[in-house]
């Protein structure tokens, strides 16, 4: 009885009563088995410290982008990568898509195999330039423009709308004005430099916005040989649109058309360069299938130029890459059409 009732107290009490277990108890003096009882004693555990468990050199990087000041104004190269890096890539809980799975319905050779290519003439040594002529079919550009894919155009309209927010409207045409003056300016100083070197000294000397840009790309100049055309006009008879190609010409004895761009990021790859090689693609094409030109291109070459004279970069596209790009492009030109 006086163990039933040393019980029932313990159990009032929540928390005491851990566990009751049978056991022999001074079986000399009782000789039969009791009940025991245990109390648990508890210990509030000491939090542990998060950020002590994070891995300060993985997230270096992350932590001073976030922190740190930029003077420089933003591009949508810039914005893409920082929320690349603080999100993750966009739509990653979707599956890939596999490569090559997607073909064009309408394939058109990059290759002309009806071309016939004319012997040389005289001035076959002077580049080809002809005016783009106002027809009723779009330009490369256009179409690139009117394709871009819903995260291209998001992060364009971000970029737009915080260079906006920083410059304000006035200040924003300013600036993409300037931009644009820039190229102008850099490529008429390089097709100076490949019709007459003493024009070109002249320009570069002229104009000290544009003299980075040449000093960026004399590297590469070295390597360019035989130009055929310059700011030249180029039409596919067959899939009908047009564009204004900067250059063909041998690059390390190979003959390209050969894309001039300014940057004020560097773009040390080619995927950094985004639809350029689709353009160059559109282009190696378009001359392929023109009447115009009596010569056919399978190699293509992007260079990007930078304004405070770092050495640009170079990017060569052989024959296949030329082709996987030229695949692109049509499935971009055929999105166009239906759209249209």
């Amino acid at each position: 009885l006086a163990r039933m009732q040393f019980l029932q107290i313990l159990s009032r009490k929540p928390g005491k009563l851990e566990m009751l277990v049978q056991i022999p108890f001074c079986q000399k003096q009782f000789p039969y088995t009791c009940l025991s009882t245990s109390a648990c004693i508890y210990s509030k555990k000491k939090k542990a410290n998060g950020y002590e468990q994070v891995d300060q050199e993985k997230y270096k990087n992350l932590v001073y982008s976030v922190t740190s000041y930029k003077t420089s104004a933003q591009t949508p190269e810039t914005l893409f990568e920082e929320d690349n890096l603080l999100y993750g890539p966009p739509d990653k809980h979707r599956p890939p898509v596999k490569a090559g799975t997607k073909t064009p319905k309408n394939w058109v050779p990059l290759i002309n195999p009806n071309k016939r290519i004319s012997p040389l003439n005289s001035d076959s040594n002077l580049p080809r330039k002809i005016a783009l002529q106002k027809k009723k079919m779009p330009s490369v550009t256009h179409i690139l423009q009117q394709t871009l894919s819903p995260q291209q155009v998001f992060y364009l309209e971000r970029w737009k709308e915080k260079m906006i927010a920083e410059l304000g409207k006035d200040g924003f045409a300013k600036y993409t004005k300037n931009l644009f003056l820039q190229g102008e300016l850099f490529h008429s100083a390089l097709e100076s430099i490949f019709l007459s070197e003493e024009m070109a000294i002249k320009e570069k000397s002229k104009d000290g916005v544009i003299s980075g840009y040449l000093s960026s790309v004399e590297h590469v100049l070295e390597d360019i040989s035989e130009v055929k055309a310059l700011e030249s006009a180029v039409h596919h008879e067959t899939l009908q649109y047009l564009g204004l190609v900067d250059c063909v010409a041998k690059y390390r004895g190979q003959l390209c058309v050969i894309d001039w761009k300014t940057s004020e990021k560097p773009k040390p790859f080619l995927k950094n360069t985004y639809d350029n090689p689709l353009q160059v693609a559109a282009y190696i094409g378009a001359i392929n299938h023109d009447a115009n030109y009596d010569f056919q291109v399978r190699c293509g070459l992007i260079v990007v130029a930078y304004k405070k004279g770092s050495p640009a970069h170079s990017h060569f596209m052989d024959p296949d890459l030329c082709l996987q790009y030229w695949n692109k492009w049509l499935l971009r030109l055929e999105e166009y059409m239906d759209r249209n």
